[in-house]
């Protein structure tokens, strides 16, 4: 009987696991696959958007050789924190029910069974992207995930959003070689890319270096090309080679509700005592960008790091109540 079960190794599950050892308390982090493993998949030369003291997780400095850590110096620091603390984590197990009796949950994962009187669900959202629902979706050509530009020289690759990722993905594709189509179904650009990026996707739009579509959608993704529809109801194709839609993430709102965890029916995120982080469930927490639901850019690791305290004195207040 464990005191705490974390699912999710990411900086967040990372973080309640470090304040679980400091307190004492019993515990293991479950992650279905390696640590950190969302960092993993971002993109190969991505830079994060905070400061290395905003993504520190127990106390430990983080050091960067520029102002903006890259997704290697943090795959780097949060594999030297867990080996710091000597976390006890269990990597590519996956976590397939979790169920309550009166005074205890028993977790079932592809491996083994385990029994623990609280459980943290620490597992982020960017495994579940948000789907076009359109046909040609499915094709091999097409990916929900950013990596790096190098493989798309001179070939034709849209681009589907208007935010910070899809606005990084067109430029990095246009600058190594791609030709890059931008489709939003908006207006516009979102005012919500970052200051420092925003002006050079304006700039490569105006000059045509990059092509871009407003108030357009995608009806069909075909083998070599894209049926596109302006709001007017004007339909046009274009030749493609390959898809990025990135439009989103969103948490796995499924196995939250199959556990017992009541969701807002707007933003799907978990119902949850703002000061604890306890859900409906006694004994059941939610850490990281999974709080937030749909709304994802409300909690990021500098915010979300924060929540690995709240949650074990919360644990230990009723433990010894």
């Amino acid at each position: 009987m464990y005191d705490i079960i974390i699912i999710g190794a990411g900086p967040s599950g990372l973080s309640v696991a470090i304040e679980a050892k400091k307190a004492g308390l019993s515990y293991w982090v479950i992650d279905k696959g390696s640590i950190v493993n969302s960092i993993q998949h971002f993109p190969m030369e991505m830079t994060f958007f905070s400061t290395p003291e905003l993504l520190e997780i127990g106390d430990l400095p983080f050091t960067s050789a520029q102002m903006r850590p890259t997704r290697a110096e943090g795959l780097e620091y949060y594999t030297r924190v867990a080996n710091y603390f000597q976390l006890e984590l269990k990597l590519f197990e996956k976590v397939e029910s979790v169920s309550k009796t009166e005074s205890f949950f028993t977790i079932h994962t592809s491996r083994s069974s385990y029994e623990s009187r609280n459980v943290v669900i620490s597992t982020g959202y960017y495994d579940n992207p948000n789907t076009l629902n359109v046909p040609g979706e499915k094709l091999k050509k097409v990916s929900h995930f950013y990596t790096e530009p190098y493989s798309f020289f001179r070939q034709h690759v849209l681009v589907v959003g208007a935010k910070n990722s899809a606005a990084i993905a067109a430029l990095e594709l246009f600058r190594h070689g791609a030709k890059v189509t931008l489709v939003h179904r908006g207006d516009k650009l979102s005012d919500k890319i970052k200051y420092w990026i925003l002006p050079d996707i304006e700039n490569r739009i105006k000059e045509g270096s990059i092509t871009a579509h407003f108030n357009t959608t995608i009806v069909a993704i075909l083998d070599e090309k894209v049926l596109l529809q302006k709001l007017t109801g004007e339909k046009f194709e274009i030749p493609n080679d390959f898809v990025f839609a990135m439009t989103g993430y969103h948490p796995d709102d499924d196995f939250l509700r199959s556990i017992g965890i009541q969701t807002d029916d707007e933003n799907i995120a978990p119902i949850h005592n703002p000061e604890t982080l306890q859900t409906n469930v006694e004994g059941l927490f939610v850490a990281g960008s999974v709080v937030a639901g749909k709304n994802n850019n409300k909690i990021f690791i500098e915010n979300g790091r924060l929540h690995g305290k709240m949650i074990v004195d919360a644990v230990l207040k009723a433990k010894h109540s």
